[in-house]
């Protein structure tokens, strides 16, 4: 008899065909499922292929982005804002180690940062969580390459959700039901060389090791000596895995504490830029997916939660 708390053998983080799920085949439906809830298990991270979105999306996204990034700082101050706002997130603005209790530098990082902006009509929540996003007048074509993508990863994320509902052995709805009029944020963050933020500084990272805080998370990277580990009990911290086309996909402490703790929150770092590359340079696109707002989970009201996040990483 098959000991079902013994996980079979498998990669810490495999990819995933979304196609399968979205056939609609009962038998290929249930071993996608099941392939989920093993990755999650362990690692709280997956890459997803199948998942319709194209990458020259993300590559036009980078460009226009990157254009804005290499502006004097003087072009960029006006739309400079605090963490979780929605604007340009400078040098020094952010250290997602804080989140952990890790006092480190700050992450060796700029972002542009988007968020909801489709208002609810309660004033109140509105005032926190839906205002107007900052387009920079600098960059046109930005803001309809950055809501066409945006749209994707809403309809994305929603089926993520229900595939999560299913490998959890729930209705398929069981997490979308809290996602009529969710919150999401969205950066983009750039990750410049040793040719622009100097030698790290002792424990000093691109972003520092944090668990994210949402559901899930939606990545579109690029691979690279300074880019992303991840950490298991089993192996410690390792560079995670990239495959052209795929989306990186991990879950959050929300996600975590609603499944209680069968999931476990993916933790994670972006290593500095490598010594021996000084020039490289990283462009990432992240997508949060989270809840409506006022969503118990277990006990917790989400919004509440993620505000605390938020403000545990904005750097002294």
């Amino acid at each position: 008899m098959t000991n079902p708390d013994v996980l079979p053998a498998s990669p810490r983080i495999p990819v995933i065909d979304l196609e399968p799920w979205l056939s609609g085949a009962p038998d290929a439906r249930a071993r996608t499922a099941a392939a989920v809830d093993t990755a999650l298990r362990t690692a709280g991270f997956l890459l997803v292929t199948g998942h319709g979105v194209d990458p020259a999306l993300g590559g036009e996204i980078r460009k226009l982005a990157r254009s804005f990034f290499l502006l004097p700082p003087e072009a960029k101050e006006p739309y400079a804002v605090k963490v979780g706002g929605r604007g340009w997130l400078g040098p020094g603005a952010e250290a997602n180690g804080y989140a952990e209790g890790t006092r480190t530098p700050p992450d060796l990082k700029e972002s542009l940062s988007f968020a909801a902006d489709d208002p609810t009509g309660d004033p109140a929540v509105d005032a926190e969580w839906f205002l107007p996003n900052a387009w920079p007048a600098e960059v046109p074509g930005l803001k309809p390459a950055v809501e066409t993508y945006l749209r994707l990863m809403r309809t994305l994320s929603d089926r993520l959700l229900g595939l999560l509902g299913v490998a959890l052995g729930e209705p398929e709805d069981f997490f979308t039901r809290h996602t009529g009029h969710p919150t999401w944020g969205f950066n983009v963050n750039w990750y410049p060389g040793r040719d622009v933020v100097g030698e790290p500084r002792p424990g000093q990272f691109r972003i520092g090791p944090h668990t994210d805080f949402g559901t899930v998370t939606v990545l579109d990277r690029q691979s690279g000596l300074g880019g992303l580990q991840v950490f298991t009990d089993e192996g410690g911290w390792e560079d995670a895995p990239h495959t052209p086309g795929a989306l990186t996909v991990n879950i959050g402490d929300l996600m975590a504490r609603w499944t209680g703790g069968r999931w476990r929150s993916g933790r994670h770092r972006v290593l500095p830029p490598p010594a021996d590359a000084p020039a490289e340079e990283l462009l990432s696109l992240v997508y949060f997916y989270e809840c409506d707002p006022g969503t118990d989970v277990r006990g917790v009201d989400s919004h509440t939660y993620l505000r605390g996040r938020l403000d545990a990483i904005t750097a002294d």
